[in-house]
């Protein structure tokens, strides 16, 4: 039966003829989604016009007006009737009678009816005192009667909402956050409300609200599509439930994916988070648009009388090169060149997340579509800002979804598309693989004090679920996987064998902590086999408590902590054979005897500044991780006050130091005198780097105490303050009595700042400590820095006083 014979069999029958073209057009095959909903819309269309012209023979100043869902011509098979019975007032009598012949047949049919029965002022009066109301008559659309009134109240709705805006889209989006927080979020939920969780068809609702105020406007790209995709499955819900529920409950998801022509449900969720993620993305730019512009309304009378009428200049502030802050939003700068410049992105992701802000939608399109592919393996710079974002903590997850919104991280990281919106069939887990790895490294970045490489951590954290979008074991498959990306983003050999280590067996502790006998020492003796070093075990003591606490609130305990730790107690003591040697017992370079030598030669400061864009002599690329930014060699007679003095001019300079090396040299026969020697790795924030006599002056300076290190800095922080979104875990100071026969070793962990080595320097000279060597490593936005001292006679400290040095340095930092 056609279309045209359908609403012909309704117009003949009445109600009787209604039911059988409805029930007729949800059971035919051939037609589903938007067709089937406007076919349903239209047939239902007719009914009641039929309904109204024979109800209200004779009565003029009356229609009758579609609201809401049905008003935007979206039926589903068991949605609501949102009907208006609209009129002058006129003829009151008459009005409610005629409501009685429309409302009946509507329950007769035992159909669900929203109604109500107002005139245009009493309709606009509602709207102004109940939102939701005003939601609805947004959508409002004529069905029959007086179509002046109707087009009146359309208008009158309209340019209320629009002038109303200000006050009630806060209002709109407090809804929105309210009912979020009842219903979880659409794209993690096993058995999500369709229509009321964040991401939903409300959000959706929501959008086009925000549109019709002209005040922002929702990103467009693929949100149509989403929002049908939503739609198709309330539909086929309906249809296989035969109930008005919008809750896609786990024992109908697979008729749910057979009625939509699906393979089986976790095609089907996956195909509603991706939906419902496009939403909730679409939902925080549009919110995050209307905060701006709503605040810079605020503003702007202000501004304008204090400018004299002329229109105020945004503010930017520089985050990163090619990347500053405007409006509370991370933009990118006027000089940036996306398209020659393929590390732009993570860098403006990393500093994105460093300072708590949103990227902007504008910033992430334009890279998006200009980009280069970054080479393989990935620059060190790519590396380095990869694990930076990775380690800044819950504002990676905003950024992250960004990225990802606009097909970045599947660029990025081609593996990422296996485990994206992938769901997990677990009443453990709370997210989809893919959100689950996210909150791992969201975890792991408070863990970043526990372990010598927090990249490493970091990178694991990213990748150890990896293998669950293939068949088999996921640890397994993930080990592979893991491989590859480890040293596709450029990790050396034995780095890329430690990352593939912590994610095959990512489970091992806590499978083995809970399941096996302790006390059998096969049992310890297997996991420290497969673990190998002190280094990796370690790591893995972190990534699993990280692990287990991102999968949700029952996967971790104190008891599960209890057994893991003493696991870890007793494999490291099985692998505690391994000491290592002193670090500081290399010989120097031809290069670095030079500059020694002139240094005693001179008695001031020598330094050598030369880019590094080869790895050293006799070392294969795929060695050694690459340098940062340019070597850069200081030969400094022996005397107090070097590394602050050192470190705090390169700060001064906006030098971001990324591993440094200071030691104490011992000159050839024949030449007197002792030299320390520092050779590190360090790159611009942004910006050129200085000329090395400009270095070399502020040293002398910094050294004689004519340069005011201090006072320079605190002058540019007061007027230029660092805006810092993360809130890092806490500084680390620790002993390590063990980890040199000469020297006392603390160790130093810490968020990375500007001035942060300046400030370790200066608290080491006031602890009267004697520096045999240092060696810094920023690691991400994770300082790792080992001090070797000793006291005045040149031993090692006794274990009170050391002690008490690394508790003050601590308290510094704290500060």
């Amino acid at each position: 039966m056609t279309g045209t014979d359908v609403q012909k069999e309704a117009e003949d029958s009445g109600p009787s003829g209604y039911a059988a073209a409805r029930l007729r057009l949800l059971t035919e095959e051939a037609r589903s989604g938007p067709p089937r909903r406007a076919a349903l819309a239209e047939l239902t269309d007719d009914w009641l016009t039929g309904l109204f012209t024979a109800g209200a023979e004779g009565l003029r100043g009356a229609s009758l007006v579609a609201v809401g869902g049905y008003g935007r011509g979206e039926l589903s098979p068991r949605s609501d009737l949102d009907l208006l019975l609209l009129h002058d007032g006129s003829d009151s009598k008459a009005v409610a009678a005629l409501a009685d012949r429309l409302w009946y047949p509507v329950w007769d049919l035992g159909l669900a009816l929203d109604h109500s029965v107002r005139t245009p002022a009493e309709a606009r009066k509602t709207a102004g005192e109940d939102l939701k109301v005003q939601l609805g008559l947004l959508d409002a659309r004529h069905l029959a009667g007086d179509l002046g009134l109707t087009a009146g109240l359309r208008t009158a709705v309209l340019a209320d909402w629009r002038n109303q805006a200000p006050k009630r889209l806060p209002e709109l989006q407090e809804l929105c956050a309210e009912r979020a927080e009842r219903q979880g979020e659409l794209q993690y939920l096993l058995e999500p409300d369709l229509k009321e969780a964040r991401g939903g068809l409300r959000d959706a609702t929501a959008l086009r609200a925000v549109a019709a105020s002209w005040l922002a406007d929702a990103p467009r790209e693929g949100l149509a599509d989403a929002r049908r995709r939503l739609l198709d499955v309330r539909d086929a819900l309906h249809l296989a439930t035969g109930r008005a529920t919008d809750r896609l409950a786990l024992q109908e998801q697979d008729q749910v994916a057979a009625e939509l022509g699906l393979l089986d449900a976790d095609t089907l969720l996956r195909q509603v988070y991706e939906a419902a993620r496009l939403v909730s993305y679409a939902s925080d730019v549009t919110w995050r648009e209307v905060g701006r512009v709503l605040r810079s309304r605020a503003v702007r009378p202000r501004l304008r009388a204090m400018l004299g009428g002329g229109k105020p200049t945004a503010e930017r502030s520089p985050l990163a090169e090619g990347v500053v802050e405007q409006d509370g939003e991370v933009v990118l700068a006027r000089a940036a060149r996306p398209e020659r410049d393929p590390v732009l992105p993570l860098r403006a992701a990393a500093a994105a997340a460093q300072a708590g802000l949103p990227l902007s939608l504008h910033a992430v399109r334009r890279m998006a579509a200009t980009v280069r592919p970054l080479p393989t393996p990935w620059p060190a710079e790519a590396r380095e800002q990869l694990v930076t974002l990775l380690g800044s903590g819950r504002p990676t997850i905003e950024v992250w979804e960004a990225l990802e919104a606009e097909g970045l991280i599947t660029r990025l990281l081609p593996d990422w598309e296996r485990v994206r919106c992938r769901p997990q069939r677990n009443a453990v887990h709370i997210w989809t693989v893919d959100r689950h790895l996210i909150e791992t490294a969201v975890r792991a970045s408070e863990f970043t004090r526990r372990v010598s490489r927090p990249d490493l951590l970091l990178v694991a954290a990213l990748l150890h679920d990896i293998g669950k979008g293939w068949p088999g074991d996921h640890s397994v498959a993930g080990e592979i996987i893991a491989k590859d990306v480890a040293a596709r983003i450029g990790f050396d050999r034995h780095d890329v064998a430690v990352v593939a280590t912590l994610v095959r067996h990512h489970l091992l502790l806590v499978e083995t902590a809970t399941r096996r006998d302790l006390e059998d020492p096969a049992t310890v003796r297997s996991v420290a086999e497969a673990v190998g070093s002190q280094g990796t075990l370690e790591l893995l003591h972190a990534l699993t408590e990280a692990d287990a606490l991102a999968t949700g609130p029952a996967a971790w305990s104190s008891w599960r902590g209890s057994l893991v730790a003493d696991l870890v107690e007793r494999v490291s003591a099985v692998l505690a054979g391994d000491v290592p040697a002193d670090p500081e017992d290399a010989a120097p370079t031809t290069e670095q005897e030079r500059l020694a030598i002139e240094a005693v030669a001179t008695g001031s400061p020598v330094l050598s500044l030369r880019a590094q864009t080869e790895p050293p002599a006799g070392q294969e690329p795929s060695g050694d991780p690459e340098p940062l930014g340019v070597e850069l060699l200081i030969a400094v007679p022996e005397q107090p006050g070097v590394l602050p003095a050192v470190a705090g001019v390169l700060a001064m300079h906006r030098l971001t130091v990324r591993t440094a090396e200071l030691r104490s040299l011992t000159l050839p026969d024949g030449v007197d005198g002792t030299v320390l020697l520092l050779d590190w790795r360090v790159a611009a924030e942004y910006g050129s780097l200085p000329q090395a006599a400009r270095l070399r002056a502020d040293l002398v300076r910094a050294l004689d105490g004519s340069l005011d290190i201090a006072g320079r800095l605190a002058e540019r922080d007061a007027a230029y303050p660092r805006r810092r979104g993360v809130v890092a875990p806490p500084p680390r100071v620790s002993v390590h009595p063990a980890a040199s026969r000469l020297a006392t070793v603390i160790e130093v962990r810490s968020q990375d700042a500007p001035g942060l080595l300046f400030r370790i320097g200066r608290a080491l000279e006031d602890a009267s400590v004697q520096m045999r060597s240092a060696h810094v490593s920023t690691l991400g936005a994770n300082a790792v820095d080992a001090f070797y001292v000793t006291g005045p006679e040149g031993a090692p400290l006794p274990g009170d006083e050391a002690e008490s040095v690394a508790r003050k340095l601590e308290e510094t930092l704290r500060g």
